[in-house]
């Protein structure tokens, strides 16, 4: 790509799009578009047509996605499938359309059946049955891929779609009810050492900057310590949902970014689609190779928190899957491989974590 290139970042404020903005900028590309929510629904197609039609971009990165964790999964079953297929729809639709050069989709391992060989290989892709709490976003995320695969072998555009692993870092969701597993940990960990310490400024702090349940950190303190035993945070215990013994691969997600980038920049459609009649399974896993249990996640993040309080998992929730480990040899032979390891990117969560509160607060 050159570096005074159009690039479009679709989803730039999301904790993918914007770590991905942050790598092209450092590397310097300096002509990038990013559009919020609010000044373009991907949801309507109009919109999304005038907006390429405007803009022209020479590039393009779908990072924009409705995602979120099992229960979020299992409670929006039609926002998942519906939302994802109609952002996918018209942003792929408008690309072709406007001829753009190359798109990179970014899509999520839980693409592969629930009982994959582990650790997972590309060509694992609907082989079996998909795990059901998150099937709808997963056919999703198939249909973006597949659909990137077959405008490649029908029209010869360059469209690459990537698969990371679960992902967290700068700017991810910590919402109580809809976010993932290791920030939905780390701030109910946090929240419950607040509590232990009886620190009511702090769990103030947070709730103003992330209210739980639109109840922010004006509400009585009764009231907040009643929400917050909800969510499983009391002063001396913090319940976690399942059994913590699923396996699960993280990923720093600004080295996701700078995977995505190098894709941009060194990978074609044509590198990786291989030979013969039968070409599919052209995506690319972005992950570490690398998996620890949920309980010694939860077990990482709260010695780095310092809570002195119990962890415990309520085994009537559900685990999800139970071992999710990509296979990352393809990247690895592409010339990427991933530098940071949980402990340390535990530690840069959480850092990023208490300054984000320190900067609201100090804004207020």
């Amino acid at each position: 790509m050159e570096k005074n290139a159009k690039i479009y970042v679709a989803g730039h404020r999301g904790l993918v799009g914007s770590a991905i903005w942050k790598n092209l900028q450092e590397k310097g590309y300096r002509n990038l578009v990013g559009r919020s929510h609010q000044e373009l629904d991907l949801l309507d197609s109009v919109a999304v047509k005038n907006f390429f039609d405007a803009e022209q971009p020479e590039y393009v990165v779908l990072a924009a996605a409705y995602v979120g964790g099992i229960l979020a999964n299992s409670r929006y079953r039609a926002d998942f499938i519906y939302r994802n297929l109609q952002i996918q729809q018209n942003v792929i639709g408008e690309s072709f359309r406007h001829g753009v050069k190359k798109l990179l989709f970014l899509g999520s391992t839980c693409i592969y059946p629930r009982d994959a060989e582990q650790p997972m290989k590309e060509d694992a892709l609907l082989t079996s049955p998909l795990e059901y709490t998150n099937e709808p976003y997963a056919i999703a995320k198939i249909a973006g891929l597949k659909m990137c695969e077959s405008f490649n072998l029908q029209y010869g555009t360059n469209y690459v779609a990537v698969m990371p692993t679960n992902l967290y870092g700068p700017n991810d969701n910590f919402h109580l009810e809809n976010s993932h597993v290791l920030p939905a940990m780390m701030r109910k960990i946090y929240l419950a050492d607040c509590l232990m310490k009886n620190d009511f400024e702090r769990i103030r702090q947070d709730m103003d900057r992330r209210p739980v349940e639109n109840m922010n950190g004006s509400a009585s303190e009764a009231r907040i310590r009643q929400l917050l035993f909800k969510y499983g945070i009391a002063e001396d215990c913090v319940t976690l949902w399942g059994t913590g013994t699923p396996l699960r691969e993280f990923l720093w997600s600004e080295e996701m970014a700078d995977a995505c980038v190098y894709i941009m920049e060194h990978v074609d459609f044509k590198d990786i689609c291989g030979q013969g009649v039968d070409i599919r399974n052209c995506h690319i896993n972005i992950g570490t190779g690398k998996e620890l249990t949920i309980s010694a996640l939860a077990e990482l993040i709260r010695k780095e928190v310092g809570y002195a309080g119990a962890v415990r998992f309520d085994a009537t929730k559900p685990d999800g899957t139970m071992r999710k480990l990509t296979d990352v040899s393809k990247l690895h032979s592409l010339g990427w491989s991933h530098r940071i390891e949980i402990e340390d990117g535990v530690r840069c969560l959480f850092r990023w974590y208490l300054d984000d509160l320190k900067n609201r607060n100090s804004e207020r």
